[in-house]
């Protein structure tokens, strides 16, 4: 799981997804980049970047680009880091991640700690327990059940905040589909790692006390201070818990290396991913675009780890994808 800045939360995550800062409108000027390059040749518009019809499709086209790499790098970052499990134990990687999160939340948030107040600090510290032990039982879940299946059961938490926040009969619906798919991936049978779905249904708690709490973080602390400052405080909860497996068990050197690159593809590149991606796509095309996660990490899972999913896994994941899908659709505004 990503860190996410405080403030997209309540504007995106709403439709039930993961995001970070306030989406500018997608047809917003969002300063000097690639669409502002111009090609070889004369024109007879000094300026084709400012065409109204072709600017915002060039934007959109390079959000959408983006938004791939950032949910491949984001399950392809789950996928490395378990790599490191044998030796570092999930607890392990989980402990590089929230360094590397806390890296690069502080450096963009740069939170100014002298002017929190005890109203601000309250829900920060619930968003730093919240966001440790959310991608704690993540990857312990992975070890357990694999990466697509954990990532699935993760995903009903946003899931439902979004359906129940909802009184329309269509999100009634979608919330009876979703849970039909969620008690199929759970039936009872010989294979079954119960530990691991309770797990991953405990990232799913966490994952919704995650966005509710980032609103409240969003509302009382500027900016993406307030997230920079819960990633901080989670790090600092899991040093003692890395120097432990470091002296436990001396990490190797690829160990390290695939706890790190976790971090880094699946903390640092999606954050500073979406920061690109809306400024260039709606909000509700992000959100529609983020609720395929599941279906990114059975694929990855299949592909990197060799974890394969039978029909019944497979139908039930995309029956929850679906629901998500649905109920996004059909919303109005």
């Amino acid at each position: 799981m990503r860190p996410a800045p405080a403030s997209r939360i309540a504007t995106a995550r709403s439709t039930g997804t993961a995001h970070r800062i306030p989406p500018t409108p997608a047809d917003s000027d969002p300063g000097p980049g690639l669409d502002s390059v111009p090609g070889p040749g004369p024109r007879p518009n000094p300026d084709p970047a400012s065409d109204p019809g072709r600017q915002p499709t060039a934007r959109r086209f390079a959000g959408v680009a983006t938004m791939i790499g950032s949910g491949l790098s984001n399950q392809t970052g789950a996928a490395i880091g378990s790599h490191a499990f044998p030796v570092l134990g999930p607890i392990g990687v989980v402990a590089v991640r929230q360094y590397v999160a806390a890296i690069v939340l502080l450096a963009v948030g740069r939170p100014r700690l002298r002017s929190f107040t005890w109203w601000q600090w309250r829900p920060v510290v619930g968003l730093a327990v919240v966001f440790g032990t959310m991608n704690l039982s993540l990857y312990t879940a992975i070890d357990r059940i694999g990466l697509g299946l954990a990532v699935t059961l993760e995903f009903l938490g946003p899931l439902c905040i979004a359906l129940a926040t909802s009184r329309r009969r269509a999100d009634a619906c979608c919330a009876l589909v979703a849970a039909a798919a969620a008690v199929t991936l759970m039936r009872p049978r010989p294979s079954a790692d119960y530990l691991g779905m309770g797990l991953g249904l405990l990232a799913a708690v966490c994952w919704a006390s995650y966005i509710l709490l980032n609103r409240t973080v969003g509302r009382r602390v500027p900016g993406a201070q307030g997230s920079a400052v819960a990633a901080g405080l989670s790090a600092l909860m899991f040093l003692p818990v890395g120097i432990a497996v470091a002296v436990h068990q001396p990490p190797t050197a690829s160990a390290v290396a695939y706890a790190v690159t976790a971090g880094v593809l699946s903390s640092a590149v999606p954050y500073l991913a979406d920061l690109f991606t809306l400024r260039r796509v709606p909000a509700q095309a992000f959100g529609l675009f983020m609720s395929v996660n599941p279906v990114l990490a059975a694929l990855v899972g299949w592909v990197g780890l060799g974890q394969n999913l039978g029909w019944t896994e497979w139908t039930s994941i995309g029956a929850i994808v679906a629901a998500n899908t649905l109920s996004i659709l059909t919303r109005r505004g």
